[in-house]
């Protein structure tokens, strides 16, 4: 059975989707198991940020037709982690039920950029962030540590340990 990722963020339609696709492709190439991945908002956007699909598409990633689900469309899943990756989700969902731990990553939202070469700029930027922390969190034995272990390693990727 695969390592099970839950990545929830506000409108799930920039940071979150870009952790999805990041964990979703890194994960099934991952020689130590297979990890999987979803990703839901509090509150769903109507589409994807084109700005992520278009850093993904950057970095070989194809994400077209994807599209922001809810919280309550992954309710009652189980989930060996869950990640919020927003303060405003980490407030709505300071506890998912179903999940085995959880941990928060809090980055600023890309989408509150102004002008299209700033808004490309914050994608970029949130793609390094993720992209390091994806790489990192994948490198451990997750199938083997602890819910507690799980939680501190995480929370340790996230401030640069």
């Amino acid at each position: 059975m695969p390592y099970r990722i839950l990545i929830l963020c506000t409108g799930n339609s920039a940071r979150s989707q870009i952790a999805e696709a990041l964990i979703a492709t890194r994960g099934a190439e991952r020689r130590a198991g297979h990890v999987t991945a979803a990703s839901a908002g509090s509150r769903p956007a109507a589409r994807v940020n084109p700005y992520a699909i278009e850093v993904l598409a950057a970095h070989g990633i194809a994400w077209n037709g994807k599209v922001p689900q809810s919280i309550d469309d992954v309710a009652g899943e189980r989930f060996d982690l869950v990640i919020t990756v927003c303060d405003n989700a980490r407030d709505a969902c300071p506890f998912f039920p179903g999940a085995v731990a959880q941990v928060h990553w809090g980055l600023p939202d890309p989408a509150d950029a102004e002008t299209p070469e700033a808004a490309r700029a914050a994608f970029a930027a949130t793609w390094d962030a993720l992209s390091a922390r994806v790489d990192a969190l994948l490198a451990l034995p997750l199938e083997q540590l602890a819910p507690e272990a799980l939680t501190a390693r995480a929370e340790a990727i996230h401030r640069g340990g």
